[in-house]
C-alpha cells in the first residue's frame, strides 16, 4: 500500500503547489493526506488526490470561502460542483457590481458631482402630525439592510391590526450610520391609530424582535422622492447628501434621526417608479 503512496515533496510537484499550501490544506480540511508517518509526521497522497490538490488551488484564486470549496471538490458529482461554482460567482458579480457603483458614486463625490451623477433631488418640506408607532430595531450592516426592511414592516403591518390599524406611512429610521462597516441600529416604524392597544401588544410580545411603543410628536419633514432603482446602495447616499446639502443651505439642521418613508407597494414597483422618500426632520438654526 505504502509503495503506491507519494511522500509531500514528490506530491507537490505533481500538484504544482507548495508543501506549505498542502499543510494548509490539510489543516482547513480541505485535502487530508492518505496516511501521516505518526513517527516523523510526514504526510504521504495517493495519486488520484491531485486532480483535488490543484482544484482547491484554483478555488482558492477566485477568493471563495472554504466552507463552499468543500462543498464543490465533495459534491457527489460534476453537474452539482458545477452549479455551486455558478452560484457563487453569481454572488461574486452581484457583490461586484455593487462596488463598481459605490466606486462611480465615490467619484463623483470627490470630483464634486455626485448629485448629477444620480440627477437632480428636489427637496421639500411636509409638515407630519404627531404619531403613534410600533417599532422593531436592529444592529444591522447594510448588505443585511434589505432584507429586514421588509421583512420587519411586514411584521409590524401584520400586527398592526391589533393597535388600532395602520394610520401612516411606514418608515425606516436610521438612529446611526449602517454601511458595511457601522450596524446602526435601524429602526422600522408604522403608525397605528390606538396607542393603548399597540402598548398592550408590545407588552404581549415582550422582547421579541426589539419590539417598541413610541409617540412621535409633530415635525416638520425635509425630504426627496426617489425612484425604486435610487434606493439601491449607494445611489441612495446621493440623495441624503442632497437633502442635508439643501438644509445646510437655508439654516435648517435635523431634528431627529434621518429616515426612509414607503409609501408605495415595493412589489408592484418598477425600476422608475417613485417609492421612497429620503427625509431629516428639520428645526431651524439658532442664530
Amino acid at each position: 500500500m505504502d509503495e503506491e503512496l507519494i511522500g509531500i515533496g514528490a506530491f507537490a510537484a505533481r500538484a504544482r503547489l507548495s508543501a506549505k499550501a498542502l499543510r494548509l490544506y490539510d489543516r482547513l480540511g480541505l485535502l487530508t493526506p492518505a496516511r501521516v508517518d505518526t513517527a516523523t509526521g510526514y504526510r504521504f497522497y495517493r495519486p488520484d488526490q491531485v486532480e483535488r490538490a490543484r482544484l482547491v488551488a484554483l478555488l482558492r484564486q477566485l477568493d471563495m470561502p472554504l466552507a463552499r470549496i468543500a462543498g464543490i471538490v465533495d459534491a457527489d458529482d460534476g453537474t452539482t460542483a458545477a452549479a455551486r461554482l455558478a452560484a457563487y460567482w453569481a454572488d461574486v458579480e452581484e457583490r461586484l457590481a455593487g462596488q463598481r457603483t459605490l466606486a462611480d458614486y465615490l467619484r463623483g463625490r470627490l470630483s464634486g458631482r455626485s448629485s448629477e451623477m444620480y440627477g437632480k433631488f428636489a427637496v421639500e418640506t411636509v409638515d407630519v402630525p404627531a404619531q403613534v408607532l410600533i417599532t422593531e430595531s436592529r444592529h444591522t450592516l447594510a448588505d443585511e439592510l434589505p432584507t429586514w426592511i421588509g421583512a420587519s414592516l411586514g411584521r409590524l403591518e401584520e400586527a398592526a391590526p391589533e393597535c388600532g390599524g395602520v394610520a401612516g406611512v411606514p418608515f425606516v429610521a436610521y438612529h446611526a450610520e449602517v454601511s458595511m462597516e457601522s450596524d446602526g441600529p435601524a429602526e422600522a416604524c408604522v403608525p397605528v391609530a390606538d396607542e393603548a392597544a399597540a402598548r398592550a401588544w408590545a407588552e404581549r410580545r415582550g422582547r421579541a424582535w426589539e419590539t417598541a411603543v413610541r409617540v412621535e410628536p409633530a415635525q416638520r419633514l425635509a425630504f426627496t422622492r426617489i425612484t425604486k432603482a435610487q434606493v439601491a446602495h449607494p445611489q441612495i447616499l446621493a440623495a441624503f447628501e442632497a437633502v442635508e446639502g439643501w438644509m445646510r443651505e437655508r439654516g435648517l439642521t435635523p431634528a431627529g434621526p434621518c429616515r426612509e418613508v414607503y409609501f408605495a407597494d415595493w412589489e408592484a414597483a418598477g425600476p422608475e417608479d417613485p417609492v421612497c422618500d429620503v427625509a431629516f426632520p428639520v428645526a431651524r438654526a439658532e442664530h
